[in-house]
């Protein structure tokens, strides 16, 4: 795989060589939010990347009410929400949107996002943002396998593993026809089957899963923990912040394991941005800093997220030692690739488009 086909790593988590100075947003801005009195958010589990207790400190912080819209949704139900609710005023209407990296320049070209920097915008990676403000990375995580062990004997460290003979009921975390993490799951899977060619990953992830959904081993919902507790699939691929979550609130019971798959280590950026018609413009300004401060990325830390300003928090020594010590090995990190935006492009249309008539399974929620 060449280096100009991929943003590396490094890329994405450039260090910073200066302390940054970071202002606290205004008063002004935080009385014209109070005024607004609600912030709309949209798929946001209380589960993803520590999301729960952000949403709970905004408002303990501000006193403002947040009105919460179909938490399991995915980028693109987000996006179909922006334009279905743009002339509506109501709780319908998101104020932001937390979506996949292709869904951010899409979102621009549709017109539906507005533009604003936060305080911490020159801590953020050039590659991770749009030069004018209309959508940044926030968090970004690799996907990883969560494995029932109490039901999955011989856990799987390959996605070659998971078309072996004998291998284990299997789902995604998101369906390929729509959701990120679905898409991307089906890419790290052709990747691997395709040797690392990035040019025959789509197809190859499509003709994957078809063979997976021939043996009768591909359970066809957008998979969750209960589905791994319940053992209606005893292995399920996510994002690690996801995964490393579930096993923890599991307690042993069933007793699990996170798994890195070694042939395909795909990662992803999630990006914020503030919809053009956002009902409460000024909340929807003071969420964006409160995620990009040191108390928001650290936040998403904490829920096992990689912030995108992460190299800068530790560099400045303002991480928690120990929750350092809680993070998987960066050995494994070392292998991930970041697909670029022409990319994720690129092979979201072959997925999204091809997924039915190549694979056939009806992915449920």
């Amino acid at each position: 795989m060449t280096k100009h086909l991929m943003l590396s790593v490094s890329a994405l988590a450039i260090a910073a060589s200066t302390t940054f100075a970071y202002a606290e947003p205004s008063q002004e801005l935080i009385d014209a939010a109070k005024k607004e009195g609600q912030l709309t958010t949209i798929a946001l589990p209380h589960y993803w990347c520590g999301y729960g207790d952000l949403l709970t400190k905004f408002t303990a912080k501000y006193g403002i009410t947040i009105n919460e819209l179909n938490p399991e949704g995915g980028s693109a139900d987000e996006v179909q929400a922006v334009k279905a609710n743009k002339d509506n005023k109501g709780p319908q209407a998101p104020d932001v949107i937390d979506v996949g990296l292709g869904f951010g320049p899409s979102s621009k070209a549709d017109g539906i996002i507005q533009p604003y920097k936060v305080s911490t915008w020159d801590s953020i990676p050039a590659e991770a943002k749009d030069a004018d403000g209309y959508w940044y990375g926030d968090y970004y995580g690799v996907l990883a396998f969560l494995v029932n062990d109490d039901v999955v004997s011989n856990a799987p460290t390959t996605w070659a593993d998971l078309v072996k003979d004998g291998a284990p009921q299997f789902a995604l975390g998101g369906d390929p026809r729509k959701d990120n993490v679905g898409i991307l799951g089906v890419y790290a899977a052709g990747l691997a089957a395709a040797g690392g060619d990035a040019s025959k990953a789509a197809q190859a992830g499509l003709d994957y899963f078809k063979q997976m959904n021939t043996k009768g081993t591909f359970v066809p919902v957008n998979a969750r923990a209960k589905d791994v507790a319940a053992g209606t699939a005893g292995v399920i691929a996510s994002w690690d912040y996801n995964t490393l979550a579930w096993k923890d609130g599991f307690n042993g019971n069933p007793k699990a394991q996170v798994i890195v798959p070694s042939d395909g280590v795909v990662a992803g950026v999630y990006v914020q941005a503030i919809s053009a018609y956002a009902p409460h413009p000024n909340a929807a300004k003071l969420w964006m800093e409160f995620l990009y401060s040191d108390e928001g990325q650290i936040g998403f830390l904490s829920g096992y997220c990689h912030p995108i300003r992460f190299n800068d928090l530790v560099a400045r020594k303002v991480v928690p030692a120990d929750l350092l010590a809680k993070l998987p090995d960066p050995a494994l990190y070392a292998k991930a690739v970041f697909p670029t935006l022409d990319q994720q492009a690129a092979f979201k249309k072959v997925i999204s488009e091809g997924w039915d008539t190549t694979v056939g399974a009806d992915v449920v929620k």
